[in-house]
């Protein structure tokens, strides 16, 4: 027994006991699978490295398929052995070699049998134009599997061949229907836009100068430089048009009603509103677009502000003001195109060219052209700023909504332009 230990006396320390070291284990031996002796042993199963050696009491696992043909042609079949997954490649090779005309299977003698090589036998029988559920015997523990393997293995009607008729009657259905709710999404967002334009005259509070003069700068007098060049250089092709046809005439002075009457009722406003329609109406949707997928969109909301007050208004007045401006401007600079034609091209002198144009311009073509900028500009605002305010939030969809705004735009403005010029045309103006 230990000694207890009295209060206020030293212990005495005795001899160190020496620590023997613990007895190291013999390393565990892992037996290969043919060592095991039943089911619990299972799951120490390795793999061996070196095959066991075969002796008088050594039985494989699973036997190969075999197939005997018993009898001369048509002859019988007798099938033995394993007909599973494991020997997939061996059903198949004793398959090749069977003859072809067969009366008789009898697969009473297989030992095992799963799905692949049910279906390797019907495989043989449908290639040799057997009667499967006549001529196979199976054991009675396996027709069940056979059945129901049958049942599920039917050949699947073959795919009738398309010509591509229905798909593309398909698309044009689907297109027809996704434009024409784009239209109806354009006339509800234009009234929705008009009423709260028509608010700003009972709460000047919400109306956004700052913002509306910087879109006036980008949208007008950023686009001068191009809209000039580009008319100007069209004024002069249709100038040199012309003048080919009416040269045979000896009308070449005509060159002037041509070129002055196309751009002040047609190609200034039509082309001013085309090249809009390309940079404003696409720069409107990437950047209401970006901030839909930033969230910021949702964030006005949640202030309680108004994203039409803040972000459609100002884009909409603005191009509203500056459209009839550079609409001026480009009839203004296909006028000079056409003087510069006529001067140097044509041999008309820039005085009479002038006399000419004051004598024959009219008033009404002018207006008639004008008449039209606004509601281009509308347009291709609403447009512009709706398919913004529809992208979803991704990178793609914002690609895919600033090409749609730009198909949009020009497409609607050639057609409004080419129903105004017939109706002024049945109007006599």
């Amino acid at each position: 027994m230990a000694r207890a230990r009295v209060a206020g006396q030293p212990v005495r320390a005795g001899p160190a006991r020496r620590r023997e070291p613990p007895a190291r284990a013999p390393p565990a031996r892992i037996r290969p699978a043919h060592e095991l002796r039943g089911p619990r042993d299972t799951h120490l199963a390795m793999p061996s490295l070196y095959p066991p050696a075969r002796g008088p009491m050594t039985v494989p696992t699973t036997q190969a398929p075999e197939l005997t043909a018993e009898g001369e042609e048509p002859s019988r079949l007798r099938l033995s052995g394993c007909w599973t997954l494991e020997h997939a490649l061996a059903i198949g090779e004793a398959l090749k070699r069977a003859p072809a005309q067969v009366e008789a299977v009898d697969a009473t003698g297989v030992e095992r049998l799963d799905s692949v090589g049910v279906l390797q036998l019907m495989r043989y029988a449908r290639r040799h134009q057997l009667d499967f559920d006549g001529i196979f015997r199976f054991h009675e523990a396996h027709r069940a599997l056979v059945s129901a393997i049958e049942d599920v293995a039917d050949e699947r009607p073959k795919k009738k061949r398309e010509y591509g008729f229905q798909a593309a009657l398909g698309r044009l259905g689907f297109a027809v229907t996704d434009n024409w709710k784009e239209v109806l999404a354009l006339i509800a967002f234009f009234g929705e836009t008009l009423v709260k334009m028509l608010r700003l005259f009972k709460n000047p509070g919400r109306f956004r100068p700052t913002a509306t003069v910087h879109h006036m700068e980008q949208v007008g007098l950023d686009a001068v430089p191009l809209i000039a060049l580009l008319c100007y250089l069209v004024g002069a092709v249709v100038a040199f048009l012309g003048s080919t046809i009416l040269k045979d005439f000896g009308a070449t002075i005509f060159v002037v009603e041509l070129v002055s009457i196309a751009f002040l009722r047609e190609f200034g406003v039509l082309l001013t509103a085309i090249v809009l329609a390309g940079r404003t109406a696409s720069a409107f949707t990437a950047q209401i677009g970006a901030m839909v997928s930033r969230e910021e969109v949702d964030a006005i909301r949640t202030l309680g502000m108004d994203p039409v007050d803040l972000l459609v208004i100002p884009r909409v007045l603005a191009l509203l003001v500056m459209l009839p401006l550079l609409t001026f401007i480009a009839m203004i600079a296909g006028l000079l195109g056409g003087l510069t034609v006529g001067a140097y091209g044509l041999d008309i002198p820039p005085q009479q060219y002038l006399a000419r144009m004051h004598d024959t311009m009219q008033l009404r073509h002018f207006l008639v052209g004008m008449s039209k900028a606004p509601i281009f500009a509308l347009l291709i605002s609403l447009i512009g700023c709706l398919e913004g305010l529809q992208v979803k939030g991704t990178a793609q969809s914002v690609g895919e909504r600033t090409t749609s705004s730009v198909v949009q735009s020009i497409s609607l403005v050639i057609v409004l332009d080419a129903f105004f010029a017939i109706w002024f045309m049945e109007m006599g103006w």
